[in-house]
């Protein structure tokens, strides 16, 4: 790993919802753990080769755990089932030191947190500290019913619990999101942060930038993107290896570069982490992450390997 190693213990365990583990990992001495910020995520490695990213939800002054809310996901590609099958209280589980992908902004006149489902763990941590700051800010968390919900008995237990609002969708219309009336009176300088399902994600986006909030100021966190590697097929140049391999339809570049021998790091899988981030030295990727933001993609210096593919007959890449 280029990253520190920390191997941790699980300390608690508690089923909270439907399906969610909220895990308390901390060193087995009990020692300060390396310092976050809020957004932060940490990559726990679950098997030769499982390795994924769960943001920290808990208090970032807190050094002494990191808090980790997991949904169990019946669509699994193995890591939310590893960890619910795995990691029970007394277990050691290695663990990558904190990265921060999805920071707060620092000049924010107001913060608008919105946490769908699951997606409400980095929001909890980005409140604590906006707390602790002294801050503006409000957040929401959007869910299918009540009894889905994790986190309930911390949220209102916190000290900015008059700042939380709950919203279900079975529940009475008159609590559910309206963004016309979040967004239509947010004031100057507001920035938004989201995280949760795709489709969910989207919807408030739109909403937002609908409203006038300025795209700069819209912060998201996809745990899951929906990608698509089918396509022609095209060429890849190795430049440093000297290798030439040609990617299939329906194959990733990954693939594709592991027949020739070439092994590339990787984590989500889905263009989501950025850990299989590669210089591009000549070609127009075709950019199918969420990873990259708009700016970046129209650069076209850089590819996500695990799903991108080319526009161009040839891709030379920096391996």
């Amino acid at each position: 790993m280029s990253e520190e190693s920390l191997t941790l213990m699980v300390v608690r365990r508690r089923e909270q919802g439907n399906g969610v583990a909220v895990l308390d990992l901390a060193r087995r001495d009990g020692g300060d753990l390396p310092a976050f910020e809020a957004g932060a995520h940490i990559d726990l490695h679950l098997g030769a080769d499982l390795v994924r990213q769960y943001s920290l939800c808990g208090d970032p002054a807190d050094r002494r755990v990191y808090r980790l809310g997991i949904l169990r996901d019946p669509n699994s590609r193995g890591g939310s089932v590893a960890v619910h099958d795995r990691l029970r209280e007394g277990t050691e589980v290695i663990a990558g030191a904190p990265r921060n992908l999805f920071p707060l902004a620092g000049d924010a006149a107001h913060s608008i947190l919105i946490g769908g489902g699951i997606g409400i763990t980095p929001m909890i941590a980005m409140a604590h500290a906006l707390h602790h700051q002294g801050r503006s800010f409000a957040l929401h968390y959007c869910v299918r019913s009540r009894d889905a919900c994790a986190f309930l008995d911390e949220l209102a237990e916190a000290p900015f619990r008059d700042r939380v609002a709950l919203h279900t969708d079975d529940g009475p219309a008159g609590q559910r999101l309206d963004l016309d009336a979040l967004f239509g009176s947010a004031v100057a300088g507001t920035h938004v942060y989201v995280c949760g399902p795709t489709g969910f994600m989207e919807w408030v986006i739109a909403g937002a930038e609908r409203l006038g909030v300025p795209a700069g100021r819209i912060h998201r966190e996809y745990f899951q993107a929906i990608t698509d590697t089918g396509g022609t097929a095209f060429e890849v140049v190795a430049k440093r290896s000297g290798k030439t391999v040609q990617v299939a339809a329906g194959q990733t570049i990954v693939e594709a570069l592991a027949g020739v021998g070439i092994k590339v790091k990787m984590s989500c899988e889905q263009g989501v982490c950025g850990t299989c981030l590669c210089n591009v030295l000549d070609g127009t990727p075709d950019h199918r992450d969420v990873y990259l933001t708009d700016e970046e993609k129209a650069d076209n210096d850089q590819i996500l390997l695990c799903c991108s593919r080319a526009k161009s007959a040839t891709l030379v890449l920096d391996l």
